[in-house]
């Protein structure tokens, strides 16, 4: 059984070799009695040892190398019930570990699972990443490192192209706003010439109705009437 198998379930005593993982659980068998079963995860929580990390008065370390530590180490195992041989066991082995934060209960696990790992033979070491994936994910790095800059840079290009092409839009625009209003005058003017040089509408002179009687019926017109004055006139000047 490799370490990277082994997982912790909150609420359950000992340690676990993690068989199957589920959408609702997992399946698991226990280091202790080898006795296999369903755990949901609606209930419990599961904790590989690979990712517990211990509190220490410098960074935080793996429990890998508390772990370490204590196979190194020439100390007899404490009595997990005793707080005092506890805390005197870790100073010894693991003095940087910060006793403020890790508690006894901690303290109890770590002696547990410690002995449960030797018990089943379990090489205490963190699962290896190959080293083409290593090597893949630092050319990764490199490569997306200056990505950001190119991305601020093409920002920036945009930006100026964009205001670039802003400026003559503007004035393109000032100018036709300009030409309308230049225009609009000249429309006025060009309408009150036009309105101006329209001669009036000639009055049509209406056509005297025309009598139904014949002509030597007919009353005679005013200028007849003057004609006729005219020649009684001059006959009786004569």
């Amino acid at each position: 059984m490799e370490y990277n198998k082994v997982i912790a379930v909150t609420g359950l005593p000992g340690l676990y070799e993690l068989l199957s993982s589920k959408s609702d659980g997992a399946i698991v068998r226990a280091l202790d009695d080898k006795t296999t079963r369903f755990v949901s995860s609606r209930i419990h929580n599961f904790s590989h040892l690979e990712s517990i990390e211990v509190y220490t008065v410098r960074d935080n370390v793996n429990l890998v190398d508390i772990l370490k530590a204590m196979e190194a180490s020439s100390e007899k195992l404490p009595d997990d019930k005793d707080n005092a041989a506890l805390k005197s066991y870790f100073g010894k082995v693991y003095p940087d570990l910060d006793f403020d934060r890790v508690y006894s209960s901690d303290l109890k696990k770590m002696v547990k699972w410690f002995s449960v790992l030797k018990a089943n033979d379990i090489e205490i070491k963190l699962s290896e990443v190959p080293a083409e994936e290593e090597a893949e994910t630092a050319e990764a790095e490199v490569e997306e490192a200056p990505a950001p800059k190119k991305k601020a840079a093409a920002k920036e290009e945009k930006n100026e192209t964009a205001k670039s092409e802003e400026k003559p839009a503007k004035k393109a625009a000032k100018a036709e706003v300009k030409a309308e209003e230049e225009e609009k005058p000249k429309a006025k003017k060009s309408a009150a010439a036009k309105s101006e040089e329209k001669p009036a509408p000639k009055k049509k002179r209406r056509k005297p109705p025309k009598s139904p009687l014949p002509k030597s019926q007919r009353r005679p017109r005013q200028k007849e009437i003057n004609t006729c004055y005219d020649t009684y006139s001059r006959i009786d000047e004569t």
